[in-house]
């Protein structure tokens, strides 16, 4: 028998170490060195073939699998077997789609929050954290699987980094930062979302060149450029997205959008929100082939996971809605995984994949009984059962809010022109994306322009927390915050830039809330009547904390608890879904990607004040 050498630590993937491995699983699946164990189950879905197996066993050496078949079938030697004849085995879930910032979890307390919920490897769209840390995004997600963590995380570097030609600070992608990041690891998937479409299409646009340059060093790499639709509706459009290279979209809504982009040969990516609607419609269509459909989460937050789950819930929402289950397993294992070109390591229960397997009780609805990983179980139920690694994160990780002075309320003042009783002033509501703003007349109190609570009117401001000087864009908003007065909240999530935004009934409660969030690096200040009441806590990052899911979770609830005893201000956008108020909405408010118009950025050479169209650069005085 050949001899039998120590294998690399298979926690990450580079090329030497894969072919070492991989040579080391040739002859254990000729049955020439011993497996480490053998697993017995009652039934294995091939998803390759979308057929059920009876009476399988998996052969598994290391972290990997060596060797399937039906029961008895493998001659080797094994040092252990383990015989469930009572549970069914299907491939560990995928996340083809996913911004772990978004679980508000480091990915050691990730992994330990969505494993024992099926997902086991991750495709983490990572221009959250690129654009707070760029330099060392990718030491960041593999840095969990360097301490042993089960979950297989394949970063995409973010395309988005700055969002738009408009934002700055942080981390700045190009072409040569892509092609490092993909030539540095296996593990780099491809280029994450391409959001701004308006820099894809528009050779004058500042930001055509950095981003074509990043598409093109995803090409040379033979990685995925994963797109961002939103908006797309239209023929000419669509076929343009598509032309450029960007291979899917999880942004379609409606069931003509998804059809009118599978036609095209876009990959869809189908969220919660829309997932019911577009099932029932692609079965009434009679769609035989759904091997271009994923299923993803995109955006989930720990307590959302707590409650409605992981990966398991997007396949078990399918199947409720009328999807085969084996249909519904493959949009979370198989489908993804050769979209990305993972195929190798993940999406099956194969030889040379990684030893990650779901085991249910129950297929119908999807019952998990435990996970496997890298060879071992690693969940009983919903318990997780390894010990999370524990890692002390660098400074680059956890001193992120960078403003090297004491917020005050004249940060936040709106100067009046000399001798004016009022003013025009530009106004913003959340999700607005009409090629217009809008405008009221606003008035002016000691030489400054004044909020009008009554018609729903009040401050809205975006802090640098970059720079280290705390460079601060303000503007009014309509139908957002708090009405109650000296009162403000503050987050240092702020999408996709990551800026703090602060909304406020005081110039100095404001100061008080980015002042809180400077002290803890992130997260959430709730000011209630000049005093703060409530604090959330993103140390790495500021998106993310080093602690279980429960403890966040707990800490929300007190937030929300706090934020009760406000008065909110709202008005309805195009649904009620997205009214605005407290808090998590407000996040997603400052978005600056299509097909959003008129935002307010961290001021900046482009947009002095901040207020600016980053569909056409065009800037405008915030009161006139």
């Amino acid at each position: 028998m050949p001899e039998t050498k120590p294998l690399p630590e298979d926690l990450f993937i580079n090329g030497a170490d894969e072919v070492a491995i991989r040579q080391d699983l040739v002859l254990v699946a000729l049955g020439k060195r011993p497996a480490d164990r053998l697993v017995r189950v009652g039934r294995l879905l091939d998803v390759h073939t979308r057929t059920w197996l009876e009476d399988q066993e998996i052969v598994i050496r290391g972290r990997r699998i060596a060797y399937t078949g039906p029961a008895g079938s493998y001659t080797g030697a094994v040092e252990e077997r383990v015989h469930l004849p009572h549970l069914a085995a299907v491939p560990g879930f995928g996340e083809v789609h996913k911004h772990i910032e978004s679980s508000h979890l480091t990915p050691e307390w990730e992994a330990s929050l969505v494993l024992p919920r099926g997902n086991t490897w991750t495709c983490e769209a990572s221009h959250e954290f690129s654009n707070v840390d760029g330099p060392n995004n990718l030491e960041f997600w593999l840095t969990a699987r360097k301490h042993g963590s089960p979950l297989k995380i394949f970063p995409l570097p973010g395309s988005a980094v700055p969002p738009t030609a408009y934002e700055w600070g942080g981390g700045y992608f190009g072409h040569d930062e892509q092609a490092s990041f993909l030539k540095s690891s296996l593990m780099v998937a491809g280029l994450d979302e391409v959001m701004d479409w308006p820099s894809v299409w528009n050779p004058d646009n500042p930001s055509h060149d950095r981003l074509w340059g990043m598409i093109g060093a995803t090409f040379a790499q033979r990685g995925v450029v994963e797109g961002h639709g939103a908006g797309l509706r239209e023929a000419h459009e669509i076929n343009a997205f598509a032309a450029a290279g960007l291979a899917s979209d999880h942004e379609a809504w409606t069931p003509e959008e998804v059809f009118d982009k599978l036609r095209r040969g876009i990959f869809i990516e189908i969220r919660p929100h829309s997932l019911p609607d577009i099932i029932k419609a692609l079965l009434a269509s009679g769609l035989q082939d759904w091997s271009q459909i994923a299923f993803t989460t995109d955006d989930r937050s720990c307590s959302d996971t707590l409650k409605l789950g992981a990966t398991d819930y997007n396949a078990r929402l399918a199947i409720e809605n009328g999807l085969a289950q084996e249909i519904a397993i493959q949009c979370v294992t198989i489908n993804p995984a050769r979209h990305m070109r993972l195929t190798p390591w993940v999406g099956s229960i194969a030889p040379g994949r990684f030893a990650d397997f779901v085991l249910l009780d129950d297929i119908a609805t999807l019952s998990i009984a435990s996970v496997w990983a890298d060879g071992k179980p690693v969940s009983e139920g919903k318990t997780y059962l390894p010990p999370v690694p524990t890692i002390d994160w660098p400074d680059w990780a956890t001193k992120t809010v960078n403003i090297q002075r004491r917020m005050v309320a004249e940060d936040f003042a709106i100067a009046a022109a000399p001798g004016r009783k009022t003013m025009q002033a530009a106004l913003l509501r959340p999700f607005h994306w009409s090629d217009e703003f809008i405008t009221a007349e606003l008035p002016v109190e000691n030489g400054c322009v004044q909020r009008d609570s009554s018609r729903n009117i009040t401050k809205f401001a975006i802090v640098d927390r970059f720079s280290g000087e705390g460079r601060t864009a303000k503007m009014f908003w309509l139908g957002t915050g708090p009405a109650t007065e000296d009162c403000a909240l503050a987050c240092s999530m702020g999408h996709d830039k990551h800026n703090i935004w602060v909304v406020g009934s005081s110039d100095s409660a404001m100061a008080m809330a980015v002042n809180a969030l400077i002290d803890n690096q992130g997260g959430w200040a709730l000011v209630d009547r000049g005093v703060v009441t409530a604090t959330v806590r993103y140390e790495v990052g500021g998106l993310m904390t080093c602690r279980p899911a429960e403890a966040l979770h707990a800490e929300m609830l007190n937030l929300y608890k706090a934020g009760e005893k406000i008065e909110w201000m709202y008005e309805p956008t195009f649904s009620p879904r997205w009214w605005p108020g407290f808090p998590e909405r407000l996040a997603f408010a400052t978005l600056t990607c299509a097909p959003w118009r008129w935002v307010l950025v961290a001021p900046g050479p482009r947009a002095p004040e901040g207020f600016v169209n980053v569909q056409n650069g065009q800037v405008h005085p915030i009161v006139w």
